[in-house]
Order: C-alpha cells, then sequence, then structure tokens
C-alpha cells in the first residue's frame, strides 16, 4: 500500500495542531480525520479503521494513555500505529505510553517535515517485514508472521504489535542471544527513543501469555530464543 492511500487519525485538543498536522498529512497524500479528546478519537477509529494514529497525551476527560489503552483492545486497530505527541518529558510518561501499546514517543513542539519523514520511515519499515513473512514453530508454539497470530496448544493467544514483532525477531534467530541496544534497534528502530525497561516489560508479558520456557534470560547481556531444557 502506497503513502498515498494511507489513512491518519489525528487526536488533539488544540486546535492549531489539528490544522497544522491535518494541512501536512493532506498535502503529502494521506486520508486525515481528526478528534479533539481521547473519547471521540475511539470512536471515530472504530469507524474509520486508521493506519496511523497521532495521539496527543494531556487531553481532558481522557488522556492520551487510557485512550492508547481502549484502542489496543479493538482488534480492528491491531495494524494501526499509534504515535504519542506530548509536551511532557518524564521518564514515567514515556514507559506509560509504551506500555499500553505505543509505537512511537515524539516530543512538542512537532516539526512537521520531520514528523512526515519518521512517518513515511515507519510505513516502509512494515512493508519490508510483510515481504519476509513466514511461520515459526517450537515445540507447541506456532507464530504466524503473515496473519500476525500466535497459538500455544492450538489455542491462539493475543499479543500486541510490538510484543508479536519481538517474539518474533528472537524466534528468527533461535539459541542467538540478542541484547537489549540490538533489540531496541531492530524492534523500535534507531529514530525511537526506547528505555531498555521497555524491553524488559515487553518479554514479561509475551512470557505471561505463552510460557516462560520459550524465551531464555542471559543474564548481563541479553535474551534469547528456545525452549529451556
Amino acid at each position: 500500500m502506497s503513502d498515498k492511500q494511507r489513512k491518519v487519525l489525528v487526536v488533539d485538543d488544540e486546535p492549531d495542531i489539528l490544522d497544522l498536522l491535518e494541512y501536512n498529512l493532506s498535502k503529502e497524500g494521506y486520508k486525515v480525520k481528526t478528534a479533539s479528546n481521547g473519547r471521540k478519537a475511539v470512536e471515530v477509529a472504530a469507524r474509520f479503521i486508521p493506519d496511523l494514529i497521532l495521539l496527543d497525551i494531556m487531553m481532558p476527560h481522557q488522556d492520551g494513555v487510557e485512550t492508547c489503552r481502549q484502542l489496543r483492545e479493538n482488534t480492528d486497530l491491531y495494524n494501526t500505529f499509534i504515535i504519542f505527541l506530548t509536551a511532557r518529558s518524564e521518564e514515567y510518561s514515556e514507559i506509560a505510553a509504551f506500555d499500553t501499546g505505543a509505537d512511537d514517543y515524539i516530543t512538542k513542539p512537532i516539526k512537521p517535515r520531520a514528523l512526515m519523514s519518521r512517518i513515511s520511515a515507519m510505513f516502509r519499515r512494515e512493508e519490508k517485514k510483510k515481504q519476509k513473512s513466514s511461520r515459526i514453530e517450537a515445540g507447541n508454539l506456532v507464530i504466524d508472521r503473515t496473519s500476525y497470530l500466535v497459538t500455544v496448544n492450538g489455542e491462539q493467544v493475543s499479543l500486541p504489535k510490538k510484543e508479536f514483532e519481538l517474539l518474533y525477531y528472537l524466534a528468527q534467530n533461535p539459541d542467538k542471544v540478542h541484547s537489549r541496544d540490538e533489540l531496541l534497534q531492530n524492534i523500535w528502530g534507531s529514530d525511537v527513543y526506547v528505555l531498555a525497561r521497555t524491553v524488559d516489560v515487553h518479554i514479561r508479558k509475551v512470557r505471561e501469555k505463552i510460557g516462560s520456557q520459550y524465551i531464555v534470560t542471559i543474564k548481563g547481556v541479553g535474551y534469547k530464543f528456545g525452549l529451556e531444557e
């Protein structure tokens, strides 16, 4: 799918920012809808099914973190990217953003050209990943990259996008040890600032869903995929 066919939902309580982003995205050929608060965003997203959501954190009635959590509960939005836009730089805001399923985190003031470039790069990376789709089986675990499905003992397990990509990346190279820095680079990208703790949080969540035996911790180094003896 080309960028000109992509759909973007912009969510912010500041009219000037909505106008700025809508103008620049439309100029790049994206189909754009806007929402001025989190509750409205959930409603619009359910009908619009955007490829990307630009989501402000600090909003009245319902903040961006809670909105993101609700958006990720909608299975129709499983493949939708969510980028947080915020004036806040506190560490806990970043951690909360990624814990609820955000793909990126951008601090205001927004630079439209840089943002357009980042969005385009994100979509390009996604297309490359789709071209390498395949199926991986290990014990009772099946990971299907084409359909984004994971099954354990024949039962489907729901993994948010970043958790799925982390598991799939590890499973592609079984028994190879991956450092946190390598995982950050390959799952989140070099243009996204993410704390190493985010990797640990995602690993913990994946283990809770598929079982702890598939991902091994190598103390002081990182993680590897492989069934524990």
